[in-house]
């Protein structure tokens, strides 16, 4: 990776002798990856620009429910498990800051949560045990007594105390905020078109307002990066995943436990309000709901919790995750140009590991020792695909 990567202090030097006006970094994607790594970024003093072709924070990362499953960074093995880990460690602090600078508070609540298990005979896995995560198994006597609310078909559950979760509109309001503050200059409604080269550098990207130049350039566009990598003969199969979800509103404010089924869970807010998702589904770039999957949806979120069925149901949205072929993003620099780096593909855990992926990103963009090794997730590894996306829907959006 170092042979690749670049100080922004050399890259603007260079990048001076043809363009009058320019940015440290340029960032494409204004997603929770590219706002945290902006404002990250412009506290150690980087002057960034951010693009994108839309409103800031409207995609993938704002459609999501913002669960965060606890890690512990002493059983992180794995280079994932570590973002992971470090992302956990980092979002109390990150949330505090965000709200100091600006105001708004993000909606971080340790909340607990409860992973619900339908069948007597369905056996959890060892996976919080072994990752030394605490957790609590409820039997069905026990389970039901604490939680009268919910179904007699749910048999048991593990609960899991320090499970936590953000709310992903307020996070996003308070990121973009952050980089105001900071200077970062957002740029949106500025689609990019093509990344303009030089031998093995980027020199600029052609956009809906103009050419843009920057020393260096990190492309953070979730679903739509494959599309900007691949004229530069780089396609890891990062693709978009649709993910549908319904909001309910109880009128019952309280503090509740998520809950967790699969891959689909129930997210009850602390204003009664009550996120049911998600689904995964293959449907290119188009981002509507459709009765079928929301049915589906409404009728797991009754299937678990009854009283549900007299709540309003408020709106229904959809977001396009950014999938990879094995379930890791892909962080580091593009090979073969000195100036590109890519953070993409953070399929359902976007939101949970955006502060250790900021971190690493601007660590390598400024030149320093990146806190995580980055091999893992590198843009040319070979791929297992065996690991599949388990691991990444933690947190699931």
């Amino acid at each position: 990776m170092a042979s690749h990567s670049c100080m922004f202090t050399l890259c603007v030097l260079r990048i001076t002798v043809f363009m009058a006006e320019h940015s440290d970094v340029l960032i494409l994607g204004g997603g929770v990856i590219g706002l945290t790594t902006a404002w990250f970024l412009a506290e150690a003093g980087v002057r960034v620009t951010i693009v994108d072709k839309g409103d800031f924070g409207r995609g993938a990362s704002w459609a999501g429910a913002g669960i965060l499953s606890p890690a512990s960074p002493e059983h992180a093995h794995t280079a994932l498990d570590q973002l992971r880990a470090r992302s956990w460690d980092l979002f109390p602090l990150l949330s505090r800051k965000l709200y100091e600078r600006t105001g708004i508070d993000n909606g971080y609540l340790c909340c607990g949560g409860l992973e619900l298990f339908t069948r007597a005979d369905e056996e959890p896995s060892d996976e919080w045990h072994s990752e030394g995560i605490a957790f609590e198994e409820l039997q069905s006597d026990e389970l039901h007594h604490r939680y009268p609310e919910l179904s007699p078909a749910v048999q048991r559950a593990y609960y899991l105390p320090e499970m936590a979760q953000v709310r992903n509109p307020r996070h996003l309001k308070a990121l973009q905020a952050a980089c105001t503050a900071c200077g970062v200059s957002l740029r949106p409604g500025c689609a990019v078109h093509r990344l303009v080269g030089n031998g093995s550098r980027i020199t600029s990207v052609d956009t809906d307002q103009g050419r843009f130049s920057a020393g260096c350039y990190l492309l953070a566009a979730g679903a739509w990066s494959e599309s900007l990598l691949a004229p530069l003969g780089w396609q890891p199969g990062i693709r978009p995943v649709r993910g549908q979800i319904a909001l309910l509103n109880t009128g019952i404010a309280a503090v509740r436990p998520m809950l967790l089924c699969g891959k689909r869970y129930v997210v009850p807010r602390n204003d009664g309000r009550v996120l049911v998702g998600s689904t995964e589904e293959d449907a290119g770039f188009d981002a509507r709901t459709t009765a079928a999957a929301i049915a589906e949806l409404l009728h797991f979120a009754v299937s678990l919790v009854p009283n549900l069925a007299e709540a309003a149901v408020e709106r229904c949205w959809a977001g396009l995750r950014p999938g990879s072929p094995d379930g890791k993003p892909f962080l580091g620099a593009v090979p073969g140009i000195d100036n590109l780096f890519v953070a993409a593909g953070h399929f359902r855990a976007g939101i949970q590991l955006s502060p250790a992926t900021a971190l690493v990103m601007k660590q390598l963009l400024v030149g320093e020792k990146s806190a995580i090794p980055l091999e893992e997730f590198r843009l040319d590894r070979p791929l297992d695909l065996t690991v599949g996306e388990k691991k990444n829907a933690r947190g699931a959006s």
